[in-house]
């Protein structure tokens, strides 16, 4: 492939898609290539800390269908950074359509314990009703707005003929299970209400076959291994971006010019990876000329929300010995709700579940609270101290426990992160697949009397369908990296016929 190997090429953020750019330019021989880092770290939304002695993951988790057809897995395999397990044939030929079927505990707000058959209708109500709001993608049409809309409607007029021969209490109690399952979905979607997902473009959203894994050693080392293959010097930390100064209507020696606090840079191409959250923020200040209309309206209904992790550890389980996670489930909750009312006093209820690290030989006893929303965004701003305290009272009410005590308490802040503004992208009300294909289409748009592809968009939220995934960024930066090279390809077989 011919390569004009003196294009200059700025890729904005180091998170997973701005390195995987980065990497397939390199790779195919383009010399001058830059990525700057508003942090002072790489890895953005990849992100691995520790609690205590263990390694846990502050942002991105799983390794979602770790399959031949997902490249994360891929490099992760290739990198030796996987348990054996998780290699294994059997696990990536096992479709569990984004819903893994974890052992589960369930308590109660009460203190009792309920058993695992108590939900199992609950559950497939509504795992029935989530696969009928994804075909509407495909289907055309829209007849509710909004998945949380379509989800209460169909549970009332179902449960009206399914459950009409239990007893009111029992009824009541399913409804306060799908007022958890909802909360859950906020989590899964990055949404504060499934009230703000959409429901025609929620099935827009795919999956790949296999049981979600981790990374022993913790996500980073795929960012790492990446990272070690680029030439040194190649990231400028600490290098915030102010404006991306692009032409609409002329051509010029370098089209593209990239302002930062010290430095203007000059380029041929920028990639631009920030996150959705930040480019809803600051899209006014960060490009000159503006986005277009199109695309800014598509920023602008695409969604993106809050997904916090609250760690806690204990010195013993108050949980089954194979238990994977744990439900809590309100008893006041039986219209179907999945925000609270009065966040500073009851944030806590938005808490709906743990995910329980395994195994325990590495882990100990520590499991993984999701919060998302505005509950989550309020949390963040609270001391750990309060956290703690308030995780302590949950536990210990929906247990009947009253002297559990957690040894270690840790959360995501991703809200309060000012180059991410929140966790990750979904559809929001109005969206289609048109806003995805808005959201990554390069700028100057087709017909423009000035050089192509000036500024070219990748990240997570710019994938038609796995957005919010790892692989969805990794995918989303080779994509436009791979643009570059079919245009400098394209051009040099254009020169070549004319030279004949």
């Amino acid at each position: 492939m011919a390569v004009n190997a003196s294009a200059k090429v700025v890729v904005i953020g180091c998170g997973l898609s701005g390195v995987a750019a980065a990497h397939r330019l390199v790779a195919a021989g383009f010399h001058q290539v830059r990525i700057l880092e508003a942090t002072a770290r790489s890895g953005g939304r990849v992100k691995t800390g520790r609690l205590g002695d263990n390694i846990v993951e502050i942002g991105a988790n799983w390794i979602h269908g770790p399959c031949e057809g997902n490249p994360v897995f891929c490099l992760a395999r290739k990198y030796r950074l996987l348990d054996p397990e998780a290699l294994d044939p059997e696990n990536q030929a096992m479709d569990v359509g984004g819903h893994p079927p974890y052992v589960p505990n369930i308590f109660c707000s009460s203190g009792r314990k309920l058993n695992a058959e108590d939900i199992r209708c609950t559950q497939e109500l509504f795992a029935d009703l989530l696969d009928e709001s994804s075909k509407f993608a495909s289907q055309g049409g829209e007849p509710w707005a909004c998945v949380g809309d379509f989800i209460r409607s169909q549970v009332w007029q179902r449960a009206a003929e399914k459950w009409k021969d239990i007893d009111a209490t029992a009824r009541s109690l399913r409804m306060c299970m799908i007022s958890n399952m909802l909360k859950l979905e906020c989590s899964i979607n990055g949404a504060h209400s499934m009230d703000e997902v959409g429901l025609g473009a929620y099935g827009l959203y795919k999956t790949l076959p296999g049981l979600d894994c981790t990374f022993p050693g913790g996500y980073e080392g795929v960012v790492e291994n990446l990272m070690a293959e680029l030439p040194s010097g190649l990231v400028a930390y600490n290098q915030p971006v102010r404006c991306v100064h692009w032409s609409n209507t002329e051509k010029r020696e370098n089209p593209v010019m990239i302002e930062c606090d010290e430095e203007s840079i000059a380029a041929d191409h920028v990639i631009v990876t920030v996150p959705l959250g930040y480019l809803k923020k600051h899209h006014s200040t960060l490009f000159h000329p503006p986005l277009p209309l199109h695309k800014l309206h598509s920023v602008q209904r695409l969604g993106f929300g809050t997904n916090d992790k609250i760690f806690v550890e204990f010195d013993s389980p108050w949980w089954d010995a194979d238990c994977e996670v744990i439900y809590l489930v309100w008893e006041d909750e039986d219209d179907m709700v999945d925000q609270v009312p009065d966040i500073p006093r009851s944030w806590i209820k938005k808490l709906c579940a743990f995910t329980v690290l395994k195994p325990t030989e590495r882990y100990g006893h520590v499991m993984c609270g999701w919060i998302a929303g505005h509950e989550a965004e309020y949390m963040e701003t609270l001391s750990e101290q309060e956290v703690a305290l308030t995780v302590t009272q949950l536990v210990r009410r929906f247990t009947g426990n009253p002297t559990i005590t957690p040894k270690r308490v840790l959360r995501s802040q991703w809200f309060q992160d000012p180059w991410t503004c929140g966790s990750y992208s979904h559809p929001g009300i109005g969206c289609s697949a048109q806003d995805l294909e808005n959201l990554m289409e390069p700028l100057p748009t087709r017909g423009s009397q000035s050089q192509p592809l000036q500024v070219l968009f990748a990240g997570e939220a710019t994938h038609p369908h796995y957005y919010s995934t790892v692989h969805g960024a990794l995918l989303s930066g080779w994509r436009e990296a791979d643009r570059l090279l079919s245009h400098y390809s394209i051009s040099a077989s254009e020169r070549l016929k004319s030279n004949l």
